[in-house]
């Protein structure tokens, strides 16, 4: 069982930062992709970022130049760092693994997600 513990989610004002940081544990032999998603209240969830390989990234256009994904091979920890913060960022985010699990079998996995608002 493979289990994704996502935080670092909260408050912020426009124009402000946050870091996202998702976990993951269990029986993993292998991780091709990690992404973080969002879902905005009565909007569909929409990917925001993906790092393959722990190599190749790619960002939605409205958070590219603003946001930075990231991934620790060492420690299984996926990051996403949130500048220049706008009320529309405001959403819960998830953040999603594809592998192999320590079987052998496709792995597809998702947090639990973390809140993110952003208001004066």
């Amino acid at each position: 069982q493979v289990q994704l513990v996502e935080s670092g989610g909260g408050l912020v004002q426009p124009g402000g930062s946050l870091r996202l940081s998702c976990a993951a544990s269990g029986s993993i032999l292998s991780i091709n992709a990690m992404g973080w998603y969002r879902q905005a209240p009565g909007k569909q969830r929409e990917l925001v970022a993906v790092i393959i390989s722990g190599i190749s990234t790619n960002y939605a256009d409205s958070v590219k130049g603003r946001f930075t994904i990231s991934r620790d091979n060492a420690k299984n920890t996926m990051y996403l760092q949130m500048n220049s913060l706008k009320p529309e960022d405001t959403a819960v985010y998830y953040c999603r693994l594809n592998g192999l699990s320590g079987t052998g079998t496709p792995l597809v996995s998702w947090g639990q997600g973390t809140q993110v608002t952003v208001s004066s």
